[in-house]
């Protein structure tokens, strides 16, 4: 009889365990979705219905406000290709080569191993603000101004996404894998892509998210490298249309290229979303 109560007990205990973290999980996934959905009606109304103040029901200018964006002074299709490109690049080559970085700190034994590892993880603290005015001169001298490539190349260097693979090879990469692998004849470049990153998925799934939307959004470095409107990215069009004088300038547009800029986002995380989970888990720090 007292174990039957114990157990009715401990169900109780789990069942409110359950409703507590449904319910903080209701509440956090609504304050998370409230600002798409704020987002979204914004882009149905028009610039006078802006100025009045926020309501909660759409109006009926989407389509105009698309129209007008579309059709307006800037090449936002060639944007949107411009940010697809370099994000996309930026994702795989940062993601590939941190998870080549983090085996080769995994895998092999040298002497610097310790100081290598300490050095990448320095140059976290580096903001990116710090090094713009020696990055400009840089490629001034090589001849890059106005182009891609300053956006894509230096992405192969990310500490953040190389920190997080190494953790996430120490907890599922055992090293008898690749000593198997050796003993088998397996080079190393073939063990590298055939074995270790079919291992990697989840967290490779994870960084490139991480990487392309990082790429995606950032306005700093192509602020200062794009200055053709037919190369520019999506946020240097959107800042464009923002800033554009007062007789030109619409909030209804705004929020519909805000709009417009980050349905490319949602497809990348619809696509990859069921790694998130277990790549967060999986590449979490040991205790």
């Amino acid at each position: 009889m007292r174990k039957q109560t114990m157990k009715k007990i401990g169900g109780m205990k789990l069942g409110y365990r359950r409703l507590l973290a449904y319910t903080v999980l209701s509440i956090v996934s609504f304050f998370c979705l409230f600002w798409f959905y704020i987002l979204f009606i914004n882009a149905t109304r028009s610039h006078s219905e802006l100025t009045k103040g926020f309501t909660a029901l759409p109006s009926t200018f989407l389509f105009q406000n698309l129209q007008n964006v579309l059709t307006g002074s800037l090449p936002i299709w060639r944007g949107m290709l411009n940010s697809l490109f370099i994000s996309t690049c930026s994702a795989v080559l940062c993601t590939y080569f941190s998870a080549m970085t983090a085996y080769a700190i995994h895998v092999y034994d040298f002497k610097l191993k310790a100081f290598m590892f300490s050095f990448i993880l320095m140059i976290m603290m580096i903001p990116t603000q710090v090094n713009a005015l020696g990055f400009i001169q840089l490629i001034n001298k090589l001849g890059l101004d106005n182009s891609a490539i300053p956006l894509i190349v230096p992405a192969i260097a990310s500490p953040v996404t190389f920190f997080y693979i190494k953790q996430y090879m120490e907890s599922s990469l055992p090293l008898s894998i690749v000593e198997a692998a050796r003993i088998d004849g397996a080079k190393e470049f073939y063990t590298m892509n055939r074995i270790v990153l079919p291992l990697m998925k989840p967290a490779i799934a994870v960084q490139m998210i991480f990487s392309f939307v990082g790429s995606w959004n950032n306005y700093f470095t192509p602020a200062l490298v794009l200055h053709d409107n037919e190369k520019k990215t999506l946020p240097i069009l959107i800042a464009q249309l923002r800033g554009a004088d007062f007789l030109k300038f619409d909030m209804g547009q705004v929020y519909m290229m805000i709009a417009f800029s980050i349905f490319p986002v949602i497809v990348v995380y619809l696509i990859l979303s069921k790694h998130i989970v277990q790549g967060v888990v999986l590449g979490s720090v040991k205790g």
